[in-house]
């Protein structure tokens, strides 16, 4: 079990996804991963709160914007108003801007310059996700670019990231902990896709959490292949095609 009391600033802590369809998104990823899906009431517009043994790893709300539904990525921050402002000096843009979530926290919606959405998550009484790298939670984010040097230099500006010394993959860090990764987008990746970043979450064993998305009505991009030194993988669309990835780790996060 890898429970979190906080996230430090700068760490990915949190994913969500806009579904046309939440309930069977909720039944989907539920059956997956073995949540318990929670309606948040009439005032949260739709949004529910993904659990496991009753800590919060995910959130599922409508979908707000036309296109395929995706999995967002949000990155703790001390403040979002100023982080808000660095996006745009630094060149990229303030989809929706800084917003309280009730008492939970403050948040708002970036693009980065390469056209890639993310979200600042300002804490207060909810840090993002108690639960990381078990089975069902969250435990790595990519970004997936055509830009792979000018990525490292927005995220650098607005985050303070260091990065592995990496030309084809780079891992970003908060302190001493690499927290994430990026990575070049080749000719496997079609003009339409947009540049991204794919949410990746931890399971017991790789090729019955593969069997799963196929049983539920999902598709696999790829089968099971080892991410080298980290564990066995797969990506995968739910059944709206929303695109994530499983892994299942060599070694148990902490």
């Amino acid at each position: 079990m890898a429970k979190r009391t906080s996230h430090p600033a700068g760490t990915p802590s949190y994913v969500d996804i806009g579904s046309p369809d939440p309930t069977a998104t909720a039944a989907f990823y539920g059956a997956l991963f073995g949540w318990t899906v929670n309606d948040l009431g009439p005032d949260a517009g739709g949004y529910a709160m993904a659990q496991i043994d009753g800590d919060d790893v995910a959130g599922i709300g409508p979908q707000q914007a036309p296109g395929p539904p995706y999995w967002t990525t949000y990155i703790s921050v001390d403040n979002v108003d100023d982080t808000a402002k660095k996006v745009e000096a630094s060149g990229g843009s303030v989809l929706a801007p800084a917003m309280d979530v009730f008492d939970a926290g403050r948040m708002a919606v970036f693009m980065d310059p390469n056209g890639a959405a993310f979200a600042g998550w300002q804490p207060k009484e909810s840090i993002g996700a108690d639960r990381v790298n078990e089975h069902g939670a969250l435990c790595w984010n990519e970004l997936n670019t055509r830009n792979l040097d000018a990525a490292k230099a927005f995220y650098t500006d607005v985050f303070g990231w260091s990065w592995s010394d990496n030309s084809e993959y780079g891992e970003f860090k908060v302190g001493d902990r690499g927290v994430g990764g990026a990575m070049p987008m080749g000719d496997n990746h079609p003009p339409e896709v947009p540049e991204h970043w794919l949410v990746y979450f931890a399971v017991d064993d790789i090729n019955e959490a593969v069997a799963k998305v196929k049983e539920l009505g999902g598709t696999t991009m790829t089968e099971p292949f080892e991410a080298v030194g980290v564990g066995q993988m797969a990506v995968a669309l739910d059944p709206h095609q929303a695109a994530f990835a499983v892994i299942q780790l060599n070694e148990p996060g902490d």
